[in-house]
């Protein structure tokens, strides 16, 4: 008895860090071959690791609010193209305007649309594919009239700290103290508020939500909001990192957001997940793509790569749910 209830138990702990064993067994793949190929290696040195990071911030706060979408069992397409419209909208304010308010027009810009989302869906029975990637469109068409097709630069010294600045050491930069801040409030709500079971709630029967007194629809347009906020705090962050709104910002990022929640183990399906895989996951592309560019890997070659995670990671959740039920 005793021995089937540690090798529960063990399973248990391997189903939970699964995503970690496979981030740490990818890092040490990465630096046998580079010390294999090359004369000088830099995979695990301070500095590379400190530029995974900032590189990986931007998406990885996309994929918060990507989180708590999917949770749900809905998706956001839209959040690449919000990025850049709401980093060209704060870039054109801060140049004319009151640095604060840029930032802050950014985020509630963000959430707004990202609100109207949640209503299209919620109250307009719009699938969620469909209204998001027609925002999709639209946000980027947006971007493109405001910044005319061109850059929106250079950025005051304030904004630009947002994207480089950092505290004792590049490792603990701005970007990267953000998305962790970002993480352990996502966790903290997911795990310790009635609003975060009520999102797994949904997720996992929508109905049975709705008959327990749950207003689904409300949730919904909460959650959409969040997605929306996070995509809006992404774009200011990218933008201060390249001290400049480019109209084609973002380009991709949306389904590098789905890709490190679903590599982080949470379930299309909804109701099974959580920010702390979706992290690793997003780490785990990010040393990919690093690693990938260390060894002179063409960059064609990339999105395959994180394209087959994806779709290994999602047959192992189907696979596992088969087990299951």
């Amino acid at each position: 008895m005793k021995q089937r209830s540690f090798s529960i138990s063990l399973r248990h702990f391997l189903a939970k860090a699964s995503t970690f064993l496979i981030l740490i067994f990818i890092c040490f793949l990465f630096f046998l071959l580079e010390r294999a190929t090359s004369s000088n290696p830099r995979f695990l040195t301070l500095d590379n690791i400190s530029n995974v990071l900032r590189q990986v911030s931007v998406y990885a706060i996309l994929a918060v609010g990507e989180t708590f979408v999917i949770l749900t069992g809905g998706i956001d397409l839209s959040v690449g193209s919000v990025l850049a419209l709401c980093g060209a909208i704060s870039a054109g304010l801060a140049l004319s305007s009151n640095l604060m308010i840029a930032l802050l027009a950014g985020m509630v810009l963000g959430a707004a649309i990202g609100a109207i989302q949640g209503i299209i869906i919620a109250k307009g029975g719009v699938p969620p594919f469909v209204a998001t990637l027609g925002t999709m469109a639209i946000a980027r068409s947006l971007t493109l009239v405001y910044t005319k097709g061109a850059l929106i630069s250079p950025l005051p010294q304030g904004f630009q700290f947002l994207g480089s600045g950092y505290f004792l050491h590049p490792l603990f930069s701005v970007p990267v103290l953000i998305t962790l801040f970002i993480y352990i409030l996502a966790y903290i709500v997911l795990s310790r508020t009635a609003f975060g079971r009520r999102i797994y709630a949904i997720g996992g029967n929508e109905e049975a939500s709705r008959l327990s007194g749950v207003n689904v629809s409300r949730y919904k347009v909460y959650i959409y909001a969040i997605s929306g906020l996070t995509a809006g705090l992404g774009g200011l962050v990218m933008t201060a990192r390249l001290n400049c709104a480019h109209p084609q910002a973002g380009l991709g990022y949306e389904l590098d957001a789905i890709a490190a929640v679903v590599i982080g183990g949470t379930s299309l399906m909804g109701g099974e997940g959580g920010v702390g895989g979706t992290l690793i996951g997003a780490i785990i592309m990010g040393v990919l793509n690093n690693g990938l560019n260390l060894l002179e890997v063409n960059p064609f070659w990339q999105q395959a790569v994180v394209g087959s995670l994806i779709i290994i990671a999602v047959l192992l959740d189907r696979l596992r749910r088969r087990r299951l039920g």
